[in-house]
């Protein structure tokens, strides 16, 4: 495990940490490898990703980001980072399913707090599940639309007229029925009994007619399609939902387009700083397969780490876990803790430590050489997990564009 320079890192945190750490190397990284072999419409209903799910429910590890007057694990944003982290040195695609489960649950703790039903019907049953049964999602991604979703926020100056979500809602009396689908990236989307589902209801206004609703997936007319076969992260179930007049209750519309611009930038400030901590926690898995190796490699009469080119490489992957690590830990403690989160800051974490950690896991295949593109290596299977990862939550480019044309807002000395 990686030198802590946190000087008063608490015992719970360090307690935390060896915990998290053991179950994602005992659990996660093996379960992990067995599901990487298979068709990924397999994935969901095999026995590895089952017990897998189902003792990181019963450790409460599917809550980490659920308020703890809700019954969440009550992490502080230091002790989220360091669970974060370690479940994806085990495996970025168990992580990122455990984290993204928790989003319905989280969003009515969000954007409805002080309605007892729908605390009731999406947050309680699923704190308190713990065998792995009851499963959210994150269904934002549409075929014609992927990161354009990220861009229409509450930033100043975007577009947001002319260009209409795929997926619709028509007023009815009671509440509102839903036309349309979300694409093959959504998270947990195979295995999924709730959503957190962005959806158009003013197609007049293209995406500032956007809302968000919590919705069961269980519900008549809801569909899925066929498990998506992907790259990289393939512990990860993910797939198309279809809606085919799907009715959805008036209260379970928890941000309509007036509130819809605070909620797309707390969602993905959450969801951005959590993936900086995820991609952190896979950078410094491919650092220490690569470590591990060369010392004890043998090349040319002598263990790979004895040799300079690759101690080199090496202090290049060492400080590139730590920048960041330091900076994804310090968004994380300031977003996780404000009433308006920085999305400019979350984007940037999330940008630098997916980038940081295709960086790593690129150069341990080199430190590898042959052994690091075998099927047979860890390392192979985490770089390509590391891969995925400049695309999903928005790809970095468009990321960029976006916190970057926020930053002529920002306001100078």
């Amino acid at each position: 495990m990686y030198m802590e320079l946190t000087p008063d890192l608490s015992g719970e945190h360090e307690q935390i940490k060896e915990t998290v750490h053991a179950f994602a190397k005992e659990v996660l990284r093996p379960a992990a490898r067995t599901l990487d072999s298979i068709p990924a419409e397999q994935v969901a209903d095999h026995p590895g990703f089952r017990n897998a799910l189902r003792q990181a429910y019963e450790m409460n590890l599917h809550t980490i980001l659920v308020p703890e007057g809700f019954g969440g694990m009550g992490l502080d944003p230091l002790g989220t980072h360091i669970v974060l982290e370690e479940l994806a040195w085990g495996s970025a695609g168990f992580a990122i399913s455990i984290a993204v489960s928790q989003f319905p649950a989280f969003g009515a703790c969000l954007l409805a707090t002080d309605n007892e039903e729908l605390i009731a019907e999406f947050t309680t049953p699923f704190v308190e599940n713990r065998d792995g049964s009851l499963i959210g999602c994150w269904a934002i991604t549409e075929p014609d639309h992927g990161s354009d979703w990220l861009t229409f926020g509450g930033m100043e100056g975007d577009p947001g007229e002319g260009i209409v979500p795929n997926l619709r809602a028509k007023k009815v009396d009671g509440g509102w029925v839903l036309n349309g689908q979300k694409a093959a990236w959504i998270s947990n989307g195979p295995v999924a009994h709730h959503a957190y589902l962005f959806l158009n209801l003013d197609p007049l206004k293209g995406m500032r007619g956007s809302g968000i609703a919590l919705v069961d997936l269980g519900s008549p007319g809801v569909s899925r399609g066929k498990a998506w076969e992907k790259l990289g992260q393939r512990a990860l179930p993910q797939g198309e939902l279809y809606f085919d007049d799907v009715f959805v209750p008036d209260e379970n519309l928890i941000a309509n387009p007036e509130l819809y611009p605070f909620a797309i930038d707390a969602t993905l400030s959450i969801a951005n700083t959590a993936m900086s901590a995820l991609f952190t926690g896979v950078a410094q898995a491919a650092f220490d397969e690569a470590f591990r190796h060369a010392k004890e490699r043998v090349q040319g009469g002598r263990a790979l780490i004895e040799h300079s080119t690759v101690q080199v490489s090496l202090f290049e992957m060492f400080k590139t876990v730590e920048a960041a690590r330091a900076l994804s830990r310090r968004v994380m403690v300031y977003n996780y803790q404000t009433i308006t989160p920085s999305l400019k800051h979350a984007v940037a974490a999330k940008v630098f430590c997916t980038d940081a950690a295709v960086k790593v896991a690129h150069m341990a295949i080199q430190v590898f050489g042959g052994m690091g593109v075998s099927k047979e290596s860890d390392i192979e299977m985490i770089f390509r997990d590391a891969r995925m990862a400049q695309i999903e939550d928005g790809v970095n480019e468009a990321l960029a564009i976006n916190a970057g044309h926020s930053l002529q807002f920002m306001e100078g000395e």
